[in-house]
């Protein structure tokens, strides 16, 4: 048993740990994904740049639906890049995709719905990978409380 891996984690989520290359492959795709979320996504929404909410007014939510969002994928994006937080940080992520998908199909015609379907495959590889980190994480809370 690794110092890393705590005794309370089920042996199905250890045996799941990377081999070297997995790992720094997977690093490398969070940093990406989190540089995109944090830069090219979370930030034009948070500064209320014109690109960003044309697309939130033609959804019909309004800008605190824009700014929430934003602050979701900053979040989201910072969490990917810790490791105890990285699989759980994918999966929320996934949910945005998903809810990003629907909103493609349903208020823009399905203009850009790949988009969020490519990332969604993209954080499910962090997901599947770093899926020992949540195992990990409900450990380490079951301790607490």
């Amino acid at each position: 048993m690794s110092a890393t891996t705590p005794a309370t984690v089920p042996a199905s989520a250890r045996a799941a740990i990377p081999n070297r290359r997995t790992h720094i492959a997977v690093r490398t795709l969070q940093i990406v994904l989190a540089l995109f979320f944090a830069i090219a996504s979370a930030a034009p929404k948070l500064v209320a740049h014109s690109s960003a909410t044309e697309g939130f007014d033609r959804i019909g939510y309004g800008d605190w639906y824009m700014y929430l969002v934003g602050g979701l994928e900053l979040a989201g994006a910072i969490a990917l890049v810790i490791p105890l937080l990285s699989g759980v940080a994918a999966l929320a992520l996934m949910g945005l995709m998903i809810g990003a998908f629907v909103t493609q199909l349903t208020a823009f015609d399905g203009q850009n719905a790949l988009t969020p379907v490519i990332f969604l495959a993209l954080l499910a590889v962090v997901a599947v990978v770093r899926r020992r980190h949540n195992a990990e994480l409900i450990a380490r809370l079951r301790r607490r409380v």
